[in-house]
């Protein structure tokens, strides 16, 4: 019986390696409320420090990037009002609104990485803005058709173009959203390249050269003639932009 319990280890003043053992690793962890202790030789380790969460909530939501972005926006109903005015200071209005979004769209992209004020709802709103004001000066393009020899009697000069842009913004609104309802190698394949920043580029120097030429102090044919060329670029890269979009996406 004394050898038994002696194997055993349960006799007074013997020492088990099993219960020792299993007393150690027992000290190791101390619950108590969601916090885990750690303790050895005396000593007890402070819990892990929880890293901070990101802010959340109206701070956080409305900053400087965005509300530029939301001042784009509104801008809108303004920019169509001016165009409909009669007069030169109504074609200067116009294309001032326009070149001020135009600086904005690169102002709020720059002060948000800048600052490290990057949100949710500013890459969101941030595209939207862009497609909303071209979208908005190509069909106001198209409803006050130009009156230039240069060209003669074109009527399809800007519709042609302007449906080009502006199904290939509605079809990729369309790709990027299925992209982001797959997985993260499908986003970052539609994410924007080069290829995408030289036709926004062209686009916006055209629609600042077409709506400069209805100011009649800036009617010249040469800037007019530009004004078509690159539309007629910018819709060139916007379906080429698309297709190299559409072959990663096939690809992934």
């Amino acid at each position: 019986m004394a050898r038994a319990r002696k194997k055993a280890g349960g006799g007074p003043g013997e020492t088990n390696p099993r219960g020792d053992a299993a007393r150690a690793i027992g000290s190791l962890y101390e619950c108590g409320g969601g916090k885990v202790g750690m303790q050895m030789s005396g000593r007890k380790q402070s819990p892990p420090s929880t890293p901070p969460m990101p802010q959340n909530g109206p701070g956080r939501l409305f900053t400087l990037p965005t509300v530029l972005t939301i001042g784009r926006v509104a801008a809108i109903p303004l920019f169509v009002s001016t165009f409909y005015m009669d007069g030169w200071w109504g074609a200067t209005a116009t294309t001032s609104i326009f070149l001020l979004a135009a600086i904005t769209d690169w102002l709020d992209g720059y002060i948000a990485r800048k600052m490290r004020l990057e949100t949710a709802f500013g890459a969101f709103l941030d595209p939207v803005a862009d497609k909303l004001m071209v979208a908005a000066t190509l069909v106001l393009l198209c409803t006050k058709p130009f009156e230039c020899a240069i060209f003669g009697d074109v009527p399809w000069l800007l519709t042609a173009p302007s449906i080009t842009i502006i199904g290939r913004e509605i079809t990729m609104s369309a790709v990027r959203e299925w992209a982001a309802s797959q997985n993260s190698l499908a986003l970052e394949a539609v994410a924007v390249n080069k290829l995408g920043k030289w036709k926004a580029a062209t686009q916006m120097t055209a629609l600042t050269a077409l709506l400069a030429s209805r100011d009649p102090s800036m009617a010249v044919p040469s800037v007019f003639a530009s004004g078509i060329g690159l539309l007629y670029v910018s819709a060139g890269l916007a379906v080429w932009s698309l297709l190299v979009y559409t072959r990663k996406i096939w690809t992934v």
